[in-house]
């Protein structure tokens, strides 16, 4: 399924729509580009369906589920609810097309120019995927343009372009031997990806995976499947091998467990919530042990010292950071600890920054935050506001007061504060836009503050003093700590984290770790 091929169907009146809109030419860019996403957003969406072997199929059994958009609540797509019967043709057809070496087998120069061509097609096609993404998941067309999908076409062709730059080794041997060490690929890989990200980050796990020759069965969220589907579209477009990859949708109680249970899938890769990450673990022990790697959220600590170089810069990016997204982010800084002399003030430049976001149509390019995926999440944002209320936290700020849309899954941004750092509020990832602000007196208070929970993703830290900044460096338990500033995606750096947010690397060379093994070759002829 496409936009473009949603663009046949006929409207109301019968006319076919074009994807030029007919006010392409305006001089102001912004003014175009608005126009050029509101004309995309009108054209129909035809049901999606998932790619097996190269095919566009239907679920085994017909079945179907609905595609709800958060920004009216309304129904305007279907895709196919993949079945154990989808996954395990889909596998299989993963399996025929690496042990055929119909890819892998391919010279490394023509399998980077089929992932540039990959890449180039979905820049190509940046908009019209940033506008199905805005009306399937929610996400403000600005950031799905700018952030998700600008971040997937970056990922595929980096990617592309490590393929030939990657060396084997010979180990160092004396004269009667030679031995070498090979990097091969794993075989079939299953990825399960969330919806918060959805191209970029699938994108994340696609581009090293088959970039080191791997086959792969991608499972994406039930909310944001249909990215994903175009996505895949247009690697068959570029001249990806049938069956290198496949993509089932549907549930994860049924598409996902069945992945994860089978037993010719190699690896398992996976972006989402804890509790779905142990089942994960479990699949495997009670299967055949495959590999499974891990990013499982995390609670990020965002410091600011009094020492801070620009507490206004510092308290902004706060707000900025926290906010975007909806909040819908693993690694939002959604414990903002300030050292207490400075509290008031950070705390009134971060509500007043939140108060000054724009909250509605997430198709419109002046929107900061959209609704919230679906009304489930919705409702546990305001589950967590409440239970932290009856715990008697102060909130300056509360989303649920704020003016919203009528209809759609909205919900205003909350900052709540002197919240304890052993609070539900303060240790449980709420993946909504509301803040926990903790109050601190020490650095070494402040650190223990932010190793203080199950998580360790991401952190913060904003000092000018280059000894507390080398203590919190070295002390922060996180993946990622961040000097002087807050968050970056860029695809250089591994991304991942330590204890209950999982392990292994997303991004930068070291994500192929996860998709290949080493093989020693001692050859005494």
């Amino acid at each position: 399924m496409s936009i473009k091929e949603g663009a046949m169907a006929q409207q109301a009146g019968g006319a076919p729509v074009s994807l030029s809109p007919p006010d392409a030419n305006i001089e102001d860019p912004s003014v175009a580009l608005q126009s050029k996403i509101r004309h995309i957003a009108r054209i129909p969406v035809e049901p999606g369906r998932m790619l097996i072997d190269g095919e566009s199929r239907d679920a085994s059994d017909g079945r179907t589920r609905p595609v709800t958009s958060p920004i009216h609540g309304d129904v305007f797509s279907l895709i196919p609810e993949g079945t154990p019967s989808d996954i395990d043709e889909a596998v299989h057809a993963a399996r025929r097309a690496f042990e055929s070496r119909k890819w892998l087998g391919l010279a490394p120069k023509e399998r980077k120019r089929t992932l540039l061509r990959w890449a180039d097609l979905m820049e190509a096609h940046k908009l019209e995927l940033a506008v199905l993404e805005t009306r399937d998941m929610g996400m403000p067309v600005q950031l799905a343009l700018h952030v998700d999908l600008a971040g997937a076409v970056e990922a595929i062709r980096w990617y592309g372009e490590a393929i030939d730059k990657i060396y084997d080794e010979v180990a160092p041997t004396p004269d009667s031997e030679s031995v070498t060490i090979t990097r091969i690929p794993l075989g079939v890989v299953g990825a399960i990806v969330p919806w918060n990200f959805p191209a970029m980050i699938a994108a994340w796990k696609l581009g090293p995976a088959i970039a080191a020759g791997n086959s792969v069965v991608l499972k994406p969220s039930e909310e944001a499947s249909l990215v994903i589907i175009r996505m895949a579209e247009l690697s068959r477009e570029a001249g990806l091998p049938a069956g290198v990859l496949n993509v089932v949708t549907g549930e994860g109680a049924g598409a996902g467990a069945a992945l994860a249970a089978h037993n010719d899938v190699d690896c398992i890769t996976f972006t989402g919530s804890g509790e779905t990450g142990r089942k994960l673990l479990e699949a495997s022990a009670r299967s055949n042990l495959k590999r499974v790697s891990l990013e499982c959220g995390g609670k990020t600590a965002n410091i600011i010292m009094a020492d801070a170089p620009d507490l206004t810069q510092a308290a902004q990016a706060a707000a900025r950071a926290m906010f975007a997204n909806q909040g819908q982010i693993c690694n939002a800084p959604a414990r903002l600890l300030v050292e207490r002399p400075i509290l008031e003030q950070v705390v009134e430049i971060v509500v007043n920054r939140a108060r000054a976001l724009r909250i509605g149509d997430p198709l419109d390019l002046a929107t900061d935050l959209g609704p919230i995926v679906n009304q489930n999440q919705r409702q546990k944002i305001l589950s967590a506001i409440d239970q932290a209320c009856a715990e008697g936290t102060r909130f300056v700020l509360d989303g649920r007061g704020t003016a919203v849309p009528s209809s759609g899954f909205y919900v205003g941004p909350s900052v709540a504060v002197d919240v304890r750092p052993s609070s539900a509020l303060a240790q449980e990832e709420v993946f909504g836009p509301v803040l926990a602000v903790i109050a601190f007196d020490t650095l070494d208070q402040a650190i223990a503050i932010a190793n203080g929970t199950r998580y360790g993703l991401g952190a913060a830290f904003w000092s000018s003093d280059v000894k507390s900044v080398r203590r919190a460096a070295q002390r922060l338990l996180a993946g990622t700590v961040v000097i002087n500033g807050i968050g970056g995606t860029a695809i250089e750096l591994p991304f991942g984290g330590f204890k209950q947010s999982g392990f292994g690397r997303d991004r930068s060379l070291h994500a192929i770790d996860k998709y290949t093994d080493f093989k020693t070759v001692i050859n005494r002829s």
